[in-house]
């Protein structure tokens, strides 16, 4: 039998910090959602809003974050095909956290 100290761990893959991070851990992640905070963009808005990030780049972290049900993704039907991302209920719970981490930055970097 271990001993106490190893019965109160909490494995690595049920660490909710951990799984917080492994959400938001990407590159683009949190500027994207930063991004996303003032409100729905088209594709190529988002594209021109998140200064350095690539096309490809650009398409496979919306998909994270669309599986993630971080972000809304809603295509219409029109000529050229239009591509509209928001942030979903689970981004906008976000929002106070990233803004607490731009004042951290504001005041310690």
């Amino acid at each position: 039998m271990g001993s106490k100290r190893e019965n109160n761990k909490i494995k690595f893959e049920e660490c909710p910090f951990q799984e917080a991070m492994d959400l938001v851990s990407g590159k683009w992640t949190m500027t994207i959602i930063n991004t996303l905070m003032s409100g729905k963009l088209r594709f190529k808005e988002l594209e021109r809003a998140v200064e350095g990030i690539n096309t490809r780049m650009l398409v496979k972290t919306l998909k994270e974050l669309e599986s993630k049900k971080i972000v809304k993704r809603k295509a219409y039907a029109t000529v050229p095909p239009t591509v509209e991302y928001s942030l979903e209920e689970k981004g906008i719970a976000l929002q106070p956290v990233i803004k607490e981490i731009q004042n951290w930055a504001i005041n310690n970097m």
